[in-house]
């Protein structure tokens, strides 16, 4: 076998195996993920005789007054994943 013959016999497995990858981390979002157990911190304490710092450009986050999403189960894709191309087509209405 050639050369380029090695090659391609070689890059071709490769190419399977990393193709294949996505389907080791597809059911991750069924399992409880690190950033779920974050919490928040408390504002921060200036004491008294020092100012404190500038936060007119701080983010502000606010407060989450929506119901959590129910938790996808099973075979439900991720969010994170495209949702389904295929459109349905309404039915079609006789025309006179």
């Amino acid at each position: 076998m050639t050369k380029a013959g090695w090659r391609v016999f070689l890059l071709v497995p490769l190419l399977v195996a990393a193709g294949g990858c996505r389907s080791w981390s597809a059911k991750s979002c069924h399992e409880p993920q690190p950033y779920m157990q974050a919490k928040s911190v408390p504002p921060l304490i200036i004491p008294a005789g020092l100012d404190a710092p500038d936060t007119t450009n701080s983010l502000r986050l606010p407060q989450l007054t929506e119901p959590a999403a129910p938790p996808r189960k099973g075979k439900q894709p991720c969010l994170d994943e495209p949702p389904s191309f295929k459109v349905t087509q309404p039915a079609r209405t006789p025309q006179a």
